[in-house]
């Protein structure tokens, strides 16, 4: 490695995070029970068992020096190299950091398929409803691929331009964002009324448009309501979609009913606290993660539904065959 040898690389990966401001900016540091610390710069920024995590942004490690290259911004030879100056580290201020020049994967959108009706006969079976489809296609945030015939998702910024994009294989479980993709601005499908006070968030597309179709479902405006993917768990493209939206002041957070969309659930609310313009505003943070009793995710939930459903139509017209006397 240019700059510094594999013996400073070792030394500078000793250094755990929590030993490293302890030694070198303690005032960065504060206890927040047990053996639980987190950064007086950044409240999210959680340090405990060896490990950190910057919960609001999703990104954490080990080390002081992951800790450096990830929030500090620095390149990897100046971490190591302030990490390993006779264990005497420098104190680094921003101003110090060295620019790092970052070579940007264009974003293309996959070309698309002439006719989408694989795409649609997927979302279909898999219990999305089809008024929520063709608003999807019509506000052109929904396609077939010409190759491999792939669902493509794609998310737009508030100018309509697409800046993210991600892939669903429809034979098998293939999932990809687009290189390039600003995951800021992840799949959502817009209220159709300017003015909409709510945003359901889930994890992916298909349990977002899940979300609507239970609501049509049960008779409800589905229109009325904003529906955002995150692509996971992390808030970033809850984040910029607030900001994006002023009128938003109630979030439904409609992520997995696991131990990772739990937790996300966490994360969020904690993001949206350290956002002082949007804890402000939202007046109304949601929990509505799909009963366990029904899977995992909406997705599952609404499949499951559509066959209850279903088997209640058919024991109707099964009994009203009997009632008329035309049983088979």
């Amino acid at each position: 490695m240019p700059g510094v040898t594999k013996e400073q690389i070792a030394r500078a990966k000793e250094w755990d995070l929590l030993s490293y401001l302890q030694a070198f900016e303690p005032q960065e540091l504060k206890k927040c029970g047990g053996r639980e610390y987190r950064t007086v710069t950044h409240d999210s920024l959680k340090i405990s068992n060896g490990k950190w995590n910057w919960h609001s942004r999703g990104i954490g490690g080990r080390t002081a020096l992951d800790y450096l290259i990830k929030v500090r911004g620095m390149d990897f030879v100046s971490a190591v190299e302030t990490l390993c100056g006779e264990r005497g580290a420098a104190v680094w201020t921003p101003s110090e950091a060295p620019r790092v020049e970052k070579t940007e994967k264009l974003f293309i959108l996959p070309k698309e398929n002439r006719c989408g009706t694989a795409a649609v006969s997927y979302l279909l079976g898999r219990g999305i409803d089809a008024d929520v489809i063709s608003r999807c296609i019509r506000e052109g945030i929904l396609y077939e691929s010409r190759q491999y015939h792939n669902c493509v998702f794609v998310g737009k910024d508030s100018a309509g331009k697409a800046r993210y994009a991600c892939l669903r294989g429809i034979y098998g479980s293939f999932k990809k964002d687009v290189d390039g993709s600003d995951k800021r601005y992840s799949f959502s499908l817009p209220s159709a009324h300017k003015d909409s006070s709510c945003v359901a968030v889930a994890e992916s597309p298909i349990d977002a448009l899940s979300v609507a179709s239970l609501l049509k479902m049960q008779g409800e405006d589905w229109t009325k309501n904003h529906y955002l993917s995150l692509g996971g768990t992390a808030p970033r493209a809850l984040l910029r979609f607030l900001h994006d939206h002023p009128a938003i002041t109630h979030v439904s957070l409609c992520l997995d009913n696991d131990r990772a969309g739990l937790s996300g659930m966490g994360k969020i609310r904690e993001a949206l606290r350290e956002d002082a313009g949007l804890s402000r505003r939202i007046t109304v943070i949601a929990d509505n993660p799909p009963p366990c009793a029904f899977g995992k995710d909406y997705n599952e939930l609404l499949v499951q539904k559509n066959a209850a459903r279903c088997a209640f139509v058919n024991r109707e017209k099964a009994q009203a065959g009997k009632d008329s006397g035309i049983e088979k």
